[in-house]
């Protein structure tokens, strides 16, 4: 894996920023639309019950969820503890066994070879330092264990998001799109050193809206990158930032009656660890 660090990036600045960013606004009420996602990694994983899995990133726990429900032993991880407590609450509601811990996806604080599987389900894929964090998922896999992820494309409708907001505020020199960990060309270089029998699944996922304002709506108070790109702005750029969204959502929409239902592209990786 490409191990290089750009020194002029403080990646501890931007961490703090970021955590403000996905604790602001309300992102479990956007992630528990995305369960679907989650189910389909655990069952393209095939684990048995009792395997050892970490979920990194983990949001309001989505994929921690899937997991646990098929008995799995799952550590649930995130930096925001905030959103932790959201997956613990639907854990709990199940009467789910899950362990929780904050951690930090570039510095995860387990031995090395300490699970069978690691996963993530659009979490990873924004850690700053993306070699880093590709490098930690890997160390802390068992050899032959599995490494399985779902990640936005950079061509499909949030992979085109993030591209948007960027035009409007520019994130902090030196951070690449996260929507390379979509990038099949970018997988394979960052992760074929240390994996093999590698699968990628392009898949969609649908976002369904009663309209383009009624998603622009949810994502500008609950999504904590809309929802902190519209406060950096002043009320004209706001307007800018809305009205290219619109333009956006019309051009991936399939819907014909006013409402929004809009695919957006995955790629959903499944790794064996050497």
């Amino acid at each position: 894996m490409d191990a290089s660090v750009t020194t002029t990036t403080n990646y501890a600045a931007i961490k703090s920023k970021q955590n403000l960013a996905w604790a602001s606004g309300d992102y479990a009420r956007i992630g528990v639309t995305l369960q679907i996602t989650g189910e389909q990694l655990a069952e393209a994983m095939d684990l048995p019950a009792g395997a050892k899995v970490l979920d990194v990133a983990a949001g309001n726990g989505n994929a921690t969820l899937a997991f646990a429900r098929r008995w799995c032993d799952v550590t649930s991880t995130d930096y925001v503890d905030a959103l932790l407590m959201r997956g613990r609450a639907r854990a709990e509601a199940e009467g789910l066994e899950v362990t929780w811990q904050v951690a930090d996806a570039e510095q995860l604080p387990f031995g090395d070879e300490h699970f069978d599987a690691v996963v993530s389900t659009f979490g990873v894929m924004f850690a700053p330092h993306q070699a880093a964090a590709a490098t930690e998922m890997i160390r802390v896999c068992r050899a032959g264990g599995k490494v399985g992820m779902a990640n936005w494309t950079p061509d499909g409708f949030i992979g085109q998001l993030f591209k948007t907001i960027g035009r409007h505020v520019p994130p902090p020199s030196g951070v690449m799109s996260p929507a390379l960990w979509g990038s099949r060309p970018w997988l394979e270089e960052t992760f074929r050193a240390s994996t093999h029998a590698n699968t990628f699944t392009e898949r969609a996922f649908t976002f369904r809206y009663a309209s383009a304002s009624h998603f622009i709506d949810v994502f500008r108070k609950y999504y904590g990158p809309v929802h902190k790109a519209f406060l950096a702005l002043d009320p004209a750029g706001q307007v800018a930032l809305e009205a290219d969204l619109r333009d956006l959502i019309a051009r991936f929409n399939r819907a014909t009656d006013g409402t929004m239902r809009v695919p957006s592209q995955y790629t959903e990786v499944t790794m064996s660890r050497n």
